[in-house]
């Protein structure tokens, strides 16, 4: 009989410990800082298809903007959303502060998807979102540093990393509509 409920809770600790490993593995457990300066639980995307880019006003890739916003009108009805993260990580093409960058993506490009404060997306500052999304721990698949702006990840509705593109992968092309169709 005690053998019998000492394998029943070592069972049910497993348990717990497999679930909150899962959890540790989901995108789902971060709060970031909008734009705007509000507080965003990222589990309020749950259920969604995510596709996070960390973007820049001053690249050459600034042009992806507008695929973004094309891609985000496209589905967003169908439950997908973009989120961006502003960064000045290469060669400073992101020099503005928040506001600056609101304003540069509404009037040049009528953003209207989720961005984010200025982060940095690589380097000894950071930010822990990116480093889950690059871990080869938290992210074995399609971990390693981000190597420019306009890196994108795709992330399923139970908040997994499933998919990477690198820079020159524009939001239009077929291989992100693809992706992103395969998983609504």
């Amino acid at each position: 009989m005690n053998k019998t409920i000492m394998i029943i809770s070592l069972l049910i600790v497993i348990a717990t410990f497999q679930a909150e490993e899962q959890s540790m593995n989901s995108i789902y457990n971060f709060e970031m800082i909008n734009i705007q300066g509000n507080t965003l639980k990222l589990s309020e995307c749950a259920g969604k298809v995510i596709l996070i880019v960390n973007t820049a006003s001053k690249c050459g890739f600034t042009y992806q903007y507008e695929g973004l916003e094309k891609l985000y009108k496209t589905y967003k009805d169908s439950g997908f959303v973009i989120l961006g993260f502003p960064a000045n990580n290469f060669l400073k093409q992101e020099p503005g502060n928040n506001e600056e960058i609101a304003e540069f993506c509404s009037i040049n490009y009528g953003v209207t998807f989720p961005m984010f404060s200025k982060i940095s997306v690589k380097g000894k500052d950071i930010h822990p979102l990116y480093n889950f999304l690059t871990s080869k721990d938290t992210n074995p698949e399609f971990g390693g540093k981000i190597s420019w702006n306009f890196n994108k990840f795709l992330i399923s509705k139970e908040g997994k990393i499933i998919n990477r593109f690198g820079s020159r992968e524009k939001p239009e092309s077929k291989k992100i509509i693809e992706a992103i169709e395969g998983e609504l």
